[in-house]
């Protein structure tokens, strides 16, 4: 019932400065002033692509408030479209999943699923503005990952014909890519179980189950890459890629959340389409 990753939600300590960023980087513009009763938060909406980032600052006690009393900035939530916004209510209600229902979308919190806040919104078609095509992953690192995909499957009415296993010595995970609707899109939950004390295992031993990173498409890698150095903003290319088709966002550029970029259609080559990647992907992809 999940048809895309719609959107994510940042705790950020200033709000203008982190759409300021995001103008500089991709191009991104503001689309929204409001708050949130549910997560006591003062809310700034900007778009990128055809996705949307939400700015959070607490307006109070509360959810956002505990987070960033914890954790201070970063990548708080997702947010996941849905043709049917009644259906998925009651599918909840079939589930004994609490949602809590805030200006037409639906709140879930991260006691609900495995560290993972979500709130799911209504199918929207948006014009893409600004250097990057739209989000397609988060990745949710957990204590066992076929339990919460187990998880997953059930509350969002996921369809696990669709997945795809997924695991990277390089990087010290295995897990699964929860595709929404292959091969029309990429869309998807990454779920990792970690390893080796690197970078997605200190995160998960310091914060347990919780959203690590996000990732995004654009056509043109090396123009972000332009952009990324002018802003003076800190990133690196992929280990295990060539450079023109991903690289890493540093937190210290985001407020505090981990971004990765690929070229357009270049994740099917680790998403179970490969011949999706376009001719030679696959074969760069391992011999790089």
């Amino acid at each position: 019932m999940l048809s895309y990753v719609d959107r994510v939600q940042l705790v950020v300590p200033d709000r203008e400065a982190a759409v300021r960023q995001w103008e500089t980087v991709f191009g991104a513009v503001r689309v929204g002033e409001s708050g949130s009763h549910f997560l006591n938060s003062h809310v700034t909406t900007v778009q990128a692509g055809v996705s949307l980032f939400e700015f959070l600052e607490p307006a109070g006690p509360g959810l956002v408030q505990e987070w960033q009393r914890k954790w201070g900035q970063g990548l708080y939530g997702v947010g996941f479209a849905t043709p049917d916004m009644a259906a998925m209510q009651r599918h909840f209600d079939s589930q004994a999943v609490r949602a809590v229902e805030e200006k037409g979308n639906l709140f879930l919190e991260a006691g609900q699923t495995h560290g993972m806040p979500t709130v799911i919104v209504p199918e929207t078609v948006r014009e893409p503005v600004g250097t990057i095509r739209c989000l397609y992953e988060v990745t949710n690192p957990v204590a066992d990952w076929q339990a919460t995909a187990g998880l997953y499957t059930r509350i969002f009415r996921l369809d696990p014909t669709r997945y795809c296993p997924i695991e990277s010595k390089l990087y010290g995970y295995k897990g699964t890519l929860t595709l929404f609707n292959p091969p029309e899109r990429l869309d998807r939950i990454e779920i990792t179980e970690t390893w080796g004390e690197m970078a997605m295992d200190r995160f998960f031993k310091k914060r347990g189950p919780a959203l690590y990173m996000c990732y995004v498409e654009t056509d043109d890698v090396p123009a972000l890459a332009g952009r990324l150095r002018e802003a003076g903003a800190r990133f690196t290319d992929s280990e295990d890629r060539p450079p023109e088709t991903g690289l890493f966002i540093h937190p210290s550029a985001l407020f505090g959340m981990l971004m990765g970029v690929s070229k357009k259609d270049f994740a099917w080559v680790w998403s179970g389409r490969p011949e999706l990647a376009g001719p030679g992907a696959a074969e760069s992809y391992q011999a790089h």
